[in-house]
């Protein structure tokens, strides 16, 4: 467990860095600490997602991903989100930075940008979650200032750069409970795709992370976050950090509710390794658990994020393709 404590307040925390560098070298997954996000914020999105995932499915579809048009926002059913071309066993919501219909993004038509969708039978859910995304984007940044700090860079490195104007996604997960004797996932093996995630999960477990070959659980900590580093950390460093897989199955008996936030690469910035990490790292594998080299991807981290999302929604980006 890492207390981010110091890099919230001063904006910068050598002890913090040196924990975050072991961390990402040995798992790509570790808890955050004082961080300071209100637990009040917390309860309050935990009790609307609640609400509104008791709603009745078609109560629910009023707010599908499809009425979200290129911003790819809303509700998806259980089963309608893939990994590896594998449906899930989880419902969800799909939310990002809000942005009316003059903002720059939405008037060049970028996928992934736009206003989210929220259900009229739960207001309290659009504040909890405006107010969730902008105090997670502070704590995003905190931690990226460690991560800087574990590389030898500057603590601001990213937040001049790379996260100036970041690529952020929020989702919320409702996983039913699985059977026992279930084979299929709540969500299958996969990595994340951009910088960081910071994962609340509530008191049911089920997350799994893969570290020397092995899946080791990583249950919840009241009062943490768990964070994970994403694909383009990985390019980024030349794969000196790794994005780890991990998967999830609900065998809790309960529902099960998570609240990923991804804090990603400006949607039109290039992400070539950082040099000296690149070099380092070269003595090291290559290819991933995916037979993915993330070296040889060439483009903006918007190429990579929308041909990711669309193998996760092929009909959305069917959709994308024809009205591009």
């Amino acid at each position: 467990m890492i207390d981010i404590a110091g890099l919230v307040r001063h904006g910068e925390d050598s002890r913090a860095a040196a924990e975050i560098a072991d961390a990402c070298r040995a798992s790509g997954f570790f808890y955050v600490a004082g961080h300071g996000v209100d637990a009040g914020l917390i309860a309050r999105l935990d009790s609307a997602a609640r609400e509104f995932f008791a709603l009745p499915e078609d109560v629910k579809a009023e707010i599908a991903m499809h009425r979200g048009g290129r911003a790819w926002r809303g509700f998806f059913p259980v089963g309608g989100e893939l990994t590896s071309g594998v449906p899930d066993r989880k419902e969800g919501l799909y939310f990002g930075t809000e942005l009316g219909p003059d903002s720059p993004q939405v008037r060049a038509r970028l996928p992934l940008h736009g206003a989210n969708l929220f259900p009229r039978q739960v207001p309290g859910l659009r504040e909890a979650v405006l107010e969730y995304i902008e105090v997670l984007t502070r704590t995003a940044q905190a931690v990226l200032r460690g991560v800087a700090g574990s590389l030898g860079l500057d603590a601001n490195y990213f937040a001049d750069g790379y996260t100036r104007n970041p690529t952020v996604l929020f989702r919320i997960f409702h996983y039913p409970p699985s059977p026992p004797q279930a084979t299929d996932w709540g969500v299958g093996e996969h990595t994340d795709y951009g910088l960081l995630t910071l994962l609340l999960q509530d008191d049911n477990g089920g997350l799994q992370v893969k570290r020397d070959g092995g899946w080791i659980d990583a249950p919840p900590i009241d009062g943490t976050f768990v964070c994970n580093i994403g694909d383009m950390l990985d390019r980024l460093t030349g794969g000196w950090y790794r994005s780890t897989p991990h998967r999830v199955r609900n065998t809790s008996g309960n529902e099960r509710l998570s609240f990923p936030f991804f804090f990603d690469p400006d949607f039109a910035a290039e992400v070539p390794p950082l040099p000296g990490r690149a070099e380092r790292a070269q003595s090291g594998p290559a290819q991933r658990w995916d037979g993915q080299d993330l070296r040889a991807f060439t483009g903006t981290y918007g190429d990579y994020l929308v041909a990711k999302v669309g193998k996760v929604f092929p009909e959305l980006i069917a959709d994308v393709n024809e009205d591009a």
